[in-house]
């Protein structure tokens, strides 16, 4: 009994549910109908992405002097929301990589949806700059490469450039552990299609998976390997978009603290829009009996964690400010940003959803409820948004010299690129939740036995459940285990 759970530990899986069972659930968004909830979030995410589609074709034809920044706030909504999307696709690779390493059994239902959000979010991150551009159509020119300038090279001390590295090396080792996790799950999808079509995409898909020992034993191998790849990779990405502002010589951006603390803001965003993700997971894909309140409640402790960190690091920014004696300083944290600026209400905006919303999950109901965990992580997200519009609007519109103060003030366009983009994201987020396995099946077997909440209760009564041989549904593992115990 020493390899099953403490009794005291709640199920994570729910129901009595067999391995056949599992199966079923997990294919079942696939091969059958998608129910209402599915289309009414679709519906709104498409019109939504479609209205956002609408506003780039208008900047790319006319010109980015449509939105509302300036030759001195230049960096504005659009890099806004590209820091913003990098750090909500942090926590995917998170869970899936650390959780991994450290044998995480709670990861196992919400590690699938994280690491699709890694990869949605970061496409769109990287459309800001690219539209930033003005001309996309020469966004290779980022990439060192040759060119039609002949030995005209990208500027590789430029902080810019490393962000194309980083994001980069990021989204393609989140692409391949990603993935190769969905390897075993295409192939379960591929023996069970009845259409031909249906069944060459998924053989495609699955890459010749068999299903054979020595396909686990590469497949067990090559996860640990990209999660140790992986893992640094969380670290370095955000600290590098941090060097955007940190390399540079603005007062409120030229500062040493910036790398751990994005790194920290970006985990907390991370696993807040991870949150969010599952309480409409949880709705389109009918998966209540594998994403529980434990694995709701698990995510909420990160996140009062990440949410201290954070909080500590926004203290010792301001004491900094304070303590250089710098006016500049001074000036940029305690007079521009804070309460007698004219950014004001951004900034008590970042105080509130940033610092005293998590405070609310040391509540256990709160922590534990579905309801207010989606609503406070959606709460979370808009409090990051507006630490990163802070860092940027508030530096750039008062300089060292008032005849380059400017006030930002966004354009419809503006607007209009941003909600189209979360509207991108969560129709792929949606179509992927109707063609893909949502939850790692191989693995939610696996924990079975030991956190089944079938299993633990018949523990719990004192009857032997020995390892059986594979059933087909629960009245069988019934059968199977009152015959154990009359042969005993």
């Amino acid at each position: 009994m020493s390899h099953y759970e403490a009794p005291i530990r709640e199920p994570l899986v729910l129901g009595d549910k067999s391995y056949h069972d599992i199966t079923e659930d997990i294919a079942r968004p696939i091969e059958g109908a998608a129910n209402k909830n599915w289309y009414i979030a679709f519906y709104i995410s498409l019109a939504a992405m479609l209205w956002g589609f609408g506003c780039i074709f208008y900047t790319v034809g006319t010109g980015i002097g449509v939105w509302g920044l300036s030759k001195n706030i230049g960096w504005a909504w659009d890099i806004t929301n590209f820091v913003w999307w990098v750090g909500i696709g942090h926590a995917g690779t998170l869970i899936s990589a650390v959780l991994l390493l450290f044998r995480q059994k709670w990861r196992m239902a919400i590690n699938r949806s994280a690491e699709a959000m890694t990869i949605f979010a970061v496409f769109q991150a990287g459309l800001f700059p690219i539209i930033h551009m003005g001309r996309p159509w020469n966004g290779y020119w980022v990439l060192p490469m040759p060119n039609q300038f002949g030995s005209l090279w990208v500027n590789f001390n430029s902080p810019l450039l490393w962000d194309v590295f980083a994001i980069s090396t990021y989204l393609s080792v989140s692409l391949v552990f990603w993935w190769t996790g969905l390897l075993p799950d295409f192939a379960m999808i591929r023996d069970r299609a009845v259409k031909p079509f249906q069944k060459k995409i998924y053989a495609l898909l699955s890459f010749g998976w068999s299903g054979r020992a020595k396909d686990w034993q590469r497949f067990e191998e090559v996860s640990l390997v990209l999660a140790g790849l992986a893992t640094p990779l969380v670290l370095s990405v955000h600290t590098i978009v941090s060097m955007d502002f940190a390399t540079s010589i603005n007062p409120g951006w030229h500062s040493t603290i910036f790398p751990p603390y994005f790194v920290a803001g970006a985990i907390f965003s991370g696993f807040a829009m991870v949150q969010t993700l599952l309480g409409i997971m949880r709705k389109v894909t009918n998966m209540e009996d594998y994403i529980t309140r434990m694995h709701v409640e698990y995510m909420n402790i990160v996140i009062i964690l990440t949410g201290g960190i954070v909080a500590v690091a926004y203290a010792t920014e301001f004491f900094i400010a304070w303590y250089t004696g710098s006016p500049y300083e001074n000036y940029t944290y305690l007079s521009v940003g804070a309460a007698t600026g004219p950014y004001a209400w951004a900034f008590y905006s970042l105080l509130f959803f940033n610092i005293l919303t998590p405070q609310i999950l040391w509540f256990k109901k709160i922590r534990r409820s579905f309801i207010w965990s989606f609503i406070i992580s959606i709460f979370i997200n808009i409090g990051m948004w507006f630490e990163r519009f802070d860092i940027i609007a508030i530096v750039l519109s008062k300089g060292h010299l008032p005849s380059t103060w400017w006030r930002f003030e966004p354009t419809f366009v503006d607007v209009g690129i941003f909600i189209g983009t979360i509207g991108f994201f969560f129709v792929l987020f949606l179509l992927y939740a109707r063609t893909f396995p949502v939850i790692a099946q191989a693995e939610v077997k696996t924990i079975l036995k030991s956190s089944g909440e079938f299993y633990k209760k018949r523990r719990e009564q004192g009857i032997p459940t020995k390892p059986a041989i594979v059933v087909t549904n629960a009245a069988a593992i019934k059968k199977e285990d009152s015959d154990n115990t009359l042969n005993e």
